[in-house]
């Protein structure tokens, strides 16, 4: 089996793990404060290796679970201490416009000392998160972001509801945050900021308690910058949706999951601890966290069959094609882009400018739009990955359906899907939500070098 050191080395990601986070249970009335401010933790143990300077939410990474139910609304204060803007994005969330986070797009970014409010309706259940949505590629590497979960009353009973979000930290000698690697040309071409040391829940290889024989909810959230976590559970293990939406109920142990990625799995315990190991970076499982069986007094749930859900049905008709041909980065075919009015060679955009990445020969930003739709169309993404890398593409405001190339849809809906390098594939979503919606890589540093517009529902 690979050590923890063999991790490091063989793929630039240790692990680390963390301890289950807080929960707050909110009310409707009651106002949520996260506040933003630089902090210390131990990534690594051990007494060779020092306090990591990261940036939280509430002082803890992730920062709180922020726990309600469907059809709460979350008021919430956001109080920015750190000594640069900053916003929080619920990612996954179908939003109002104008609380959706993107700091230069839907709101300005908060300032040092400033604060906002986000108040917005809970329509969807399902496992969602927020992070920072200012220079992101730096403020979520170090440690702005958290869970957002939304329970519904017709979620399967279980005896455990737990949110394992799984993150990597690119980390000096020391254990400290490797600083000198940030806006690094390198990662912004080629796949993103990998890091070398692995956590779940801010923890390396944590153990969680959990009863004998039990029925437990995994709620598994990729939080990393960049990396593919591949995901192995050991037990009797069913995946019920993804990135929040419901998917048909399959048995499997298996998931992969790209960045900001989500999936839920209900898994039925016997006498036995399980370790879920981190199957995709290595040609060997490594270890990423521990489930302890306990005896128990408590009265367990009854191991029922899942009802399978019923499932919206993608439209039939298409009002508006969206033609997304994605380009550049390292070793690409991208000879030249657009970038502020002016056809410029992909050398000059990378080293002067720090440009990448183009939509349809253009370096996009949040001013570009990638088209006008009318609220109430159906509208595919015709979106051809003509790159060397994989990318996650994140749709703010919406979920969609996603029609492979040979015409199949894919069962269920998404916010966020990871498209392998060549891929071509159809997103398709009913336009329902207006605003200023951006489209993105959320593999963080291909987003801030190119991979970024919006699409307009008016």
């Amino acid at each position: 089996m690979t050590t923890r050191r063999d991790f490091l080395k063989v793929c630039t990601v240790p692990p680390l793990l963390t301890a289950i986070p807080t929960p707050i249970n909110a009310m409707i009335e009651k106002v949520l404060r996260l506040t933003a401010s630089k902090t210390t933790k131990r990534l690594v143990p051990g007494d060779e290796y020092q306090d990591a300077s990261v940036w939280a939410f509430n002082r803890t990474v992730p920062g709180p679970e922020l726990r309600l139910k469907k059809g709460d609304t979350l008021s919430l204060d956001f109080i920015n201490e750190l000594d640069e803007g900053s916003s929080i994005h619920w990612h996954g969330i179908r939003n109002i416009n104008a609380m959706d986070g993107v700091a230069g797009l839907t709101q300005p970014e908060v300032t040092p000392n400033g604060q906002f409010r986000y108040q917005f309706p809970l329509n969807d259940s399902g496992t969602y998160w927020y992070h920072s949505h200012a220079k992101t590629w730096s403020q979520v590497a170090r440690g702005l972001y958290g869970p957002l979960i939304v329970e519904d009353e017709s979620d399967p009973a279980v005896d455990h509801d737990i949110v394992l979000m799984i993150d990597d930290w690119l980390l000096a000698n020391d254990a400290t945050i490797d600083e000198a690697s940030f806006g690094s040309l390198h990662d912004w071409t080629h796949g993103g900021r990998l890091g070398n040391w692995l956590t779940v829940n801010g923890e390396s290889l944590p153990t969680i308690e959990v009863s004998k024989n039990s029925r437990v909810r995994l709620r598994l959230i990729n939080a990393a910058n960049a990396r593919i976590f591949g995901l192995n559970i050991p037990a009797s293990a069913f995946l019920v949706a993804q990135d929040g939406y419901p998917v048909p109920i399959q048995e499997t142990r298996d998931v992969i999951l790209g960045p900001a990625q989500r999936a839920d799995f209900i898994i039925d315990l016997a006498e036995e601890n399980i370790t879920i190991n981190e199957t995709y970076n290595s040609d060997q499982p490594y270890p990423a966290v521990n489930l302890k069986v306990v005896d128990t007094t408590q009265t367990l749930v009854a191991k029922s069959p899942l009802d399978q859900p019923n499932l919206e049905a993608p439209p039939t008709l298409i009002d508006v094609t969206i033609p997304m041909h994605m380009q550049g980065g390292a070793m690409g075919n991208l000879r030249e882009a657009n970038y502020k009015g002016e056809l410029r060679p992909i050398r000059e955009l990378a080293q002067n400018h720090k440009k990448a990445w183009a939509f349809n020969g253009r370096i996009a930003e949040h001013h570009d739009h990638l088209a006008n739709v009318s609220l109430g169309q159906s509208v595919s993404i015709k979106v051809w990955n003509d790159t060397r890398w994989p990318h996650a593409m994140h749709l703010h405001g919406h979920h969609f359906w996603i029609q492979k190339e040979d015409g199949v849809f894919l069962d269920g809906k998404r916010d966020t899907y990871l498209f392998q390098r060549g891929e071509k594939a159809n997103l398709v979503f009913i336009a329902d939500n207006p605003g200023f919606w951006l489209f993105h890589c959320h593999m963080l540093e291909h987003h801030a070098a190119g991979m970024g517009a919006v699409i307009q529902v008016s």
